[in-house]
């Protein structure tokens, strides 16, 4: 069964007696080779869980399925719960959820499915939810392997932005604290059924095995990239003294200059790594 022929997409619907919703961001993907090279690159080796996000009628559920050990697939949306079971209906290495991703505890998840293998994250995401579902993913406590998804072309920009680029953001800097994040490739609107307004992209995070950083007081450092993103015209120093009404001017521009900054730098030029030594230094 070919998962990414409209027809056929239409046919599996139309018989479960459902249609596309747009609350839920559902825009199939029509092209085979996409949902291909998403399974061949959202992990490295085939003994592991993978989590899918999403599955919609399972294309990209199928090609995970052939490619690890074990699928588990987490859909919002209960109608497309009998069309999954039909169109995977091959595979024993898979196992469906009807939940909302924000609400599965996640460590239970994977305590009961994992047997202690590796576990990565396959997802193409709703615009809507994007970076919602990727913080919940990275503050669930479990140590994902890597997160491969995607999103909107413009928020994969973000996400795989460099400082002092124009998409940098406090999301970047974020996720930096996790791990590495790589843009791979682009998919047209065109590729989707039924087709958004937007192009999307597929990024991969390579989450740190273990912390890269381990700032002083974590909840500081978080709260110092926001500041510095919330008042992004301002410079760092009048940013993070707008919010932190204890820190004077003079103390920010001293631990700027000893990180390497010059005192009249705005909050984008600041790498993950640089808001870590900010913060430790105004701790």
């Amino acid at each position: 069964m070919n998962l990414c022929n409209p027809n056929t997409i239409r046919a599996l619907m139309e018989e479960a007696g459902i249609a596309f919703r747009k609350d839920y961001g559902q825009n199939f993907l029509i092209r085979p080779d996409i949902p291909e090279e998403i399974a061949e690159r959202c992990a490295d080796d085939a003994d592991r869980l993978i989590l899918e996000i999403g599955p919609g009628i399972g294309c990209l559920t199928a090609e995970l399925a052939t490619r690890y050990r074990k699928v588990v697939a987490v859909e919002i949306d209960r109608g497309l719960i009998p069309v999954l079971g039909k169109t995977l209906a091959d595979f024993d290495n898979v196992t469906v959820l009807n939940e909302d991703i924000m609400k599965v505890d996640l460590r239970a998840l994977v305590d009961r499915y994992a047997d202690g293998c590796p576990v990565s994250v396959a997802a193409n995401l709703p615009y809507y939810i994007t970076t919602p579902i990727l913080m919940y993913l990275l503050e669930s406590g479990v140590r994902f392997s890597t997160i491969t998804v995607m999103v909107q072309n413009e928020v994969a920009a973000r996400l795989a932005a460099a400082p002092g680029s124009a998409d940098y953001g406090a999301i970047t800097a974020v996720l930096g604290y996790y791990g590495r994040v790589n843009r791979l490739f682009r998919v047209p609107a065109g590729c989707f059924l039924p087709a958004p307004k937007v192009d999307s992209a597929v990024i991969r995070m390579d989450l740190y095995p273990t912390p890269l950083y381990t700032p002083k007081n974590e909840a500081f450092f978080f709260g110092l990239i926001r500041a510095a993103f919330d008042m992004r015209r301002k410079t760092l120093v009048n940013a993070v003294t707008a919010k932190y009404s204890h820190l004077t001017k003079e103390q920010v521009s001293d631990a700027l200059v000893k990180i390497g900054h010059s005192p009249t730098v705005r909050g984008e030029r600041l790498s993950t790594e640089d808001f870590v030594r900010l913060s430790d230094e105004l701790a």
